[in-house]
């Protein structure tokens, strides 16, 4: 029995979307924190298990170290390196082949014992052009060919730095702007910036009573959204606060991070915040307080208010900054432990050490994983869930201090001496 001319138009369309579906495009990962700047991402088919012989698919040196997250966007990757004196901006492809190299700027300063140099903010692309902030102040535009649209130097238009381990702090980019916090001691100042020209389109003030260390940030900006409703998150200087996307205007102020009582005037914020539609994680340095903010939170918010969802007074990540996912939070601390919790209460499901070294890159999840990676190239995979299982540990020789970026059925792992990129099967 053949089928009604209605139904055979249904079939052809059904077809149609099922062909469309399945020629759909994988995740890029625009920036540091991917696709939508927490940390996660839809791949699937991911690799739990790799080593320098196996699961590779190939291993590109690079011309020196550097912490930033390379970015991928269909056959190109992004990514910055110190090379001798000079900062650069490297194109790859994602054959693993070198195609340009553009100068930033100079520098050649390490800090913290040599786990970071200047270059370490990430770039971000919007798929048509490439952006890039290094430590010297050094911010440039170029097309996908390397050819150079604007640039400039930040130190220049808005003052030296002051900061005790450099400026790494990474833009954040969204729809036609670059949103840029600038936090140290010789100024704090939020930018937001026309990512075609580099132009400024507002600027503000970021107050603080902080002192010493507490007027440095490394933390980066990320941004809250749900359906229209959007604003920036900028967390540094003892205080996170939001901020209007129109004109910078603060929202919410979240204090009681450093308290002024027992204030350590060396508690510096490395690790960003997260946000997710219903919950955004604030935490802060040197196992001090987490907390979960409520994101309709208006004005001053102190421990106990009702802008807070929850506070745990212990167990901040330093470094690795949070992650939310089907309502757990999972925190990376900086010495391997991996701690999961309830995102509605706080509540603790676990707390497992994972490796025995210091943690700098935030976690990412795709595939039903969790990548955590340690400075001396140990990966451990753990399965998402309140309860712990841990996967694989994995192991490269080399350094690792940047987060993985994952994109087209591969991770990519930025060390100090290559960009690997892990596939299963490998080639």
């Amino acid at each position: 029995m053949k089928p009604s001319p209605l139904c055979r138009r249904w079939l052809l369309g059904l077809g149609a979307l099922l062909a469309a579906a399945a020629a759909a495009p994988a995740d890029n990962w625009p920036q540091w924190r991917g696709p939508t700047n927490d940390g996660i991402c839809k791949e699937t088919k991911l690799p739990a298990e790799w080593a320098a012989d196996k699961n590779i698919a190939w291993k590109l040196p690079l011309p020196g170290m550097g912490g930033s997250t390379p970015v991928v966007w269909g056959d190109r990757i992004f990514l910055t390196s110190a090379d001798g004196k000079d900062l650069v901006l490297i194109c790859a492809s994602t054959a693993g082949k070198a195609l340009w190299k553009r100068k930033l700027g100079t520098g050649t300063k390490l800090f913290f014992r040599g786990e970071g140099n200047m270059a370490s903010a990430s770039p971000s692309t919007d798929g048509r052009h490439v952006w890039a902030f290094v430590g010297s102040g050094d911010f440039a535009c170029f097309d996908l060919d390397g050819k150079e649209v604007w640039r400039f130097n930040a130190e220049e238009r808005y003052g030296k730095f002051d900061i005790q381990h450099g400026m790494h702090v990474t833009p954040l980019l969204d729809g036609d702007r670059l949103y840029l916090s600038l936090l140290h001691g010789g100024g704090q100042w939020l930018l937001a910036l026309d990512k075609a020209t580099g132009k400024e389109v507002w600027k503000v003030g970021r107050k603080t009573d902080g002192r010493g260390e507490g007027e440095h940030s490394y933390a980066s900006p990320c941004l809250w959204r749900k359906g229209r409703d959007a604003y920036l998150v900028v967390h540094g200087c003892d205080y996170a606060t939001a901020h209007r996307l129109s004109d910078g205007a603060e929202i919410w102020r979240l204090g009681d991070l450093n308290p002024k009582e027992r204030y350590n005037a060396t508690l510096r914020f490395v690790a960003s915040p997260v946000a997710s539609p219903d919950l955004i994680v604030v935490p802060t340095a040197k196992n001090g307080p987490v907390v979960g903010v409520r994101p309709t939170a208006k004005g001053a918010i102190t421990a106990g208010s009702a802008g807070e969802q929850w506070r745990r007074p212990r167990g901040t990540p330093d470094v690795p900054s949070p992650l939310i996912h089907d309502g757990l939070v999972y925190l990376c601390g900086e010495s391997g432990t991996l701690t999961c919790l309830d995102a509605k209460t706080g509540k603790e499901h676990y707390s497992e050490r994972l490796h025995s070294a210091r943690y700098r890159a935030s976690p990412v999840l795709a595939d039903g994983k969790l990548y955590l990676t340690a400075r001396d190239g140990v990966f451990t995979v753990v399965r998402t869930g309140p309860r712990f299982e841990k996967l694989a540990e994995n192991r490269l020789p080399d350094s690792f201090t940047s987060s993985p970026a994952v994109s087209n059925g591969r991770i990519y792992l930025r060390g100090f001496k290559a960009l690997y990129a892990v596939q299963e099967g490998g080639r």
